[in-house]
């Protein structure tokens, strides 16, 4: 492909695509529904909670995790319980290769309208303890960690920046630099490539972007929509799937048009890292 092409349509408001088991996985925040669509497009509903399912990934037993309103959700035999960090509406996750959790949250009132604040990311360890991890961050979305699980990049979008840590195996960050400055980009969803660069999603901008440390941009998808979240995945890891949806502002969450798609582009490398 030279061109993105739709591979899914009607949802509300896609986010957290996640490649697992040879399948596409997309919350639906509209929907209420984490869905897994088949290499044909096809789909089924796999959880349906109330409220928005932030973004899923899993635990290295093959558990799923759900961010949630209502705090971490761990899904086992088809239940959905509390895994930590309840009672927290938690934004993204990404799980490193030690089954430590990271979640962060904004931390100002987005739907009600409050003035931004800064957010902060948290870890949730294998044993169930939850400490705060890195704070001062600007609108904290997009995680990933690297294949050798010894850095964690952030979105920042309000910061415009990707920002790296240093990872320890119990789940500390520390040695926090500026991983990249994108301008006027501000970057949602991200994912990573073995190349070592980073593809983010941007709302606003309607594109996708991919870009080495430092912040040299290497590639941008254009398209007619906002971009909330990316990921790399199919046979070969090339494939580049993207979220977007119209975006009129919170508001306009949950209105009557289902414009959120799912749209596919060949990518130059395949994934790596985590998610």
């Amino acid at each position: 492909m030279t061109s993105t092409a739709v591979f899914a349509s009607g949802l509300g408001l896609g986010e957290s695509p996640r490649w697992h088991d040879g399948r596409l996985w997309v919350c639906d925040w509209v929907a209420g529904e984490v869905l897994r669509f088949d290499r044909s497009g096809d789909r089924d509903a796999v959880f349906r909670i109330s409220g928005l399912p932030f973004s899923v990934d899993w635990l290295a037993d093959g558990r799923p995790l759900l961010t949630s309103p209502d705090g971490v959700l761990v899904a086992d035999h088809g239940l959905l319980t509390s895994y930590g960090g309840a009672g927290t509406g938690w934004n993204e996750i990404v799980v490193d290769g030690h089954d430590n959790v990271f979640v962060n949250t904004v931390g100002f009132d987005l739907m009600g309208g409050e003035e931004p604040k800064p957010g902060r990311v948290s870890v949730i360890t294998p044993d169930g303890a939850r400490r705060t991890v890195a704070e001062d961050v600007w609108f904290p979305n997009g995680m990933a960690v690297t294949d050798d699980g010894r850095t964690l990049v952030l979105a920042e979008s309000y910061g415009r920046c990707l920002t790296a840590f240093d990872l320890a195996p119990d789940g500390s960050l520390s040695n926090r630099r500026t991983w990249a400055n994108l301008g006027d980009g501000a970057p949602d969803g991200i994912c990573l490539d073995a190349d070592g660069a980073v593809w983010y999603a941007d709302v606003p901008n309607r594109r996708c972007v991919r870009v080495r440390e430092g912040g040299a941009v290497l590639d941008t998808v254009e398209v007619d929509r906002g971009c909330f979240a990316c990921m790399l995945g199919g046979e070969d890891g090339r494939t580049l799937f993207i979220t977007a949806a119209e975006w009129g502002g919170v508001t306009g969450i949950g209105g009557p048009d289902r414009t959120g798609q799912v749209l596919a582009y060949d990518a130059p490398a395949p994934r790596a890292g985590r998610p």
